[in-house]
């Protein structure tokens, strides 16, 4: 029989003539000395070619720390007190006791373990002396049976030396490796081509082909990985083209506090202005006032403007307003924006233009995901940038029930259910109301998005007509995401420890339309 090439001492030649021995093997016991890294390539050789069958064993191992090596070397902290009090005699002051160990912190240890064993007092002059006659070192002994067996009959005792410390948890993978259909001693030689030649001859007749692999990727693979979030935002996007919306542009990071706070119907004392929750940019500080962004551009900025600072200082459009002097100088500051429904005032101004075939505002959809920024503490559940989900609907004849519907068909498609709705105050909204969804990792309800109606105050300030009412909502892209598949710590999803086999290790995740 011809055989692949294979040297004498090949690990794949070592598991057949192990298996023909005895069936099963352990490959940790059969070959200590090897890699998984070549375990795992020789039984991938041999599984291919169905000369054997293996299963994949984890376990866990208590693995020893430094401290406590040094504990089965020589002895543990309270033993060590308890000798050198022992061989005193008439007992050691602290510093004493510190100075004949040589170890300050086993000293420290050392003694309070010791008190706590009832194996050492005090004398009246203060000095340690020992309280027993001798001692069994159980400590040691644990950490050496460890260290011998990696592991230890009693679960309680790796419990308390993971919590001193002493011993850490290794995850260690091993395989059982079975004979195959196909077993024998000798690896035989795959043609990977069937040639002229070997029709020629008749040599394909007896020859042993190499099976195709179906499921492999081949050469030409897309490289690099798409990050989770991404994933999860082509998902959000699909669903609002499904429902008819129309992505709005996002790529100004800088806005100014007109269109970020003012339009929107916020007071410049409120207190998500100041420094704690917003991004002032220092140079730079301010912009010009609102104008057009384009030649085609005609909507009267202008009047946007009035509109705004009367709405705020004495009330327009049915509202008595705030009754403070506004300040065009606050409104230009130049801001990171905290929403993105700064982007949905200025596409309002806009569609506030437009008329259908029957000269009115006509109804609209539109959304945007993209980054904001808040000056927060970051912590498991807040980030200072994060990804908002943006979306507004403008028609005639909305309610509020209607919203809500919208969010359970919205979230249903997402997978989350069960959502709860709480009454909020927000500036520019009137009703409001915070949206919740529960979190099974963090085992309770988290905040995910924040909607309502519009107040009249926005949108007559940008032109809309009274009877239009619209939707508006600003939802986290991170969260749902947590949710969806139960990461308790936000911080999990983005910077250098994101782990892009995400992915692969959440099926759910997989997309068909990528």
């Amino acid at each position: 029989m011809a055989t692949a090439d294979a040297t004498p001492g090949d690990l794949t030649l070592q598991i057949l003539h192990a298996l023909d021995k005895e069936d099963p093997i352990l490959s940790a016991q059969a070959f200590p000395a090897a890699t998984f890294t070549d375990v795992k390539a020789a039984l991938d050789r041999l599984a291919s070619r169905e000369m054997i069958k293996y299963d994949t064993l984890d376990r866990e191992e208590a693995i020893l720390e430094p401290e406590g090596e040094q504990i089965a070397a020589n002895g543990s902290h309270e033993a060590r007190v308890f000798e050198a009090l022992r061989q005193a005699v008439e007992g050691l002051s602290v510093q004493e006791l510190e100075k004949t160990i040589g170890d300050k912190n086993v000293a420290k240890l050392g003694q309070s373990k010791a008190f706590k064993e009832k194996w050492i007092s005090r004398t009246k002059e203060g000095k340690f002396k020992t309280a027993t006659d001798s001692i069994k070192d159980v400590t040691q002994e644990q950490v050496q049976t460890i260290k011998t067996t990696r592991t230890h009959p009693d679960p309680k005792v790796i419990t308390e030396l993971k919590k001193r410390k002493l011993i850490k948890m290794q995850k260690v993978i091993s395989f059982k490796i079975h004979k195959g259909p196909k077993f024998a001693l000798e690896i035989a030689k795959e043609e990977t081509d069937l040639t002229a030649d070997m029709i020629a001859s008749g040599a394909w007749k007896t020859a042993t082909f190499k099976p195709y692999n179906f499921n492999a990727l081949g050469a030409d693979q897309n490289a690099g990985a798409l990050h989770p979030l991404n994933k999860v935002r082509h998902e959000f996007r699909q669903i609002f083209f499904e429902m008819g919306f129309e992505e709005m542009p996002t790529s100004q990071y800088v806005e100014s506090g007109f269109w970020n706070f003012d339009t929107l119907f916020v007071p410049q004392q409120h207190p998500a202005r100041d420094l704690q929750d917003t991004f002032y940019i220092s140079d730079p500080k301010v912009a010009g006032k609102p104008g057009p962004t384009s030649p085609d551009d005609t909507r009267d900025y202008n009047e946007v403007w009035e509109n705004v600072r009367q709405v705020h200082e004495n009330g327009k459009f049915g509202s008595v307003g705030y009754r403070y002097p506004w300040s065009a100088e606050e409104s230009l500051r130049l801001v990171l924006r905290t929403h993105t429904t700064s982007v949905s005032a200025a596409m309002l101004h806009k569609l506030a233009g437009l008329r259908d075939r029957d000269g009115r505002v006509p109804s609209a959809r539109y959304f945007s995901i993209d980054r904001v920024f808040r000056n927060e503490t970051v912590d498991a559940t807040h980030l200072a940038e994060f990804h908002q989900v943006e979306g507004v609907i403008a028609d005639y004849g909305l309610t509020l029930g209607g919203l809500m519907e919208f969010m359970e068909i919205f979230f249903g498609k997402m997978g989350l259910t069960d959502l709860s709705f709480k009454p909020a105050y927000n500036p520019y909204t009137e009703p409001s109301m915070e949206i919740f969804a529960f979190h099974k990792g963090l085992n309770k309800l988290v905040e995910i998005g924040n909607s309502g109606m519009f107040r009249p105050e926005f949108l007559e300030s940008v032109g809309l007509p009274s009877d239009l009412r619209v939707y508006g909502w600003g939802l986290s892209l991170e969260r749902p995401t947590m949710i969806k598949y139960a990461i308790s710590n936000i911080r999990e999803l983005l910077g250098h420890k994101v782990d892009l086999n995400f992915i692969e290790k959440n099926p759910a995740v997989r997309l068909d339309k990528d």
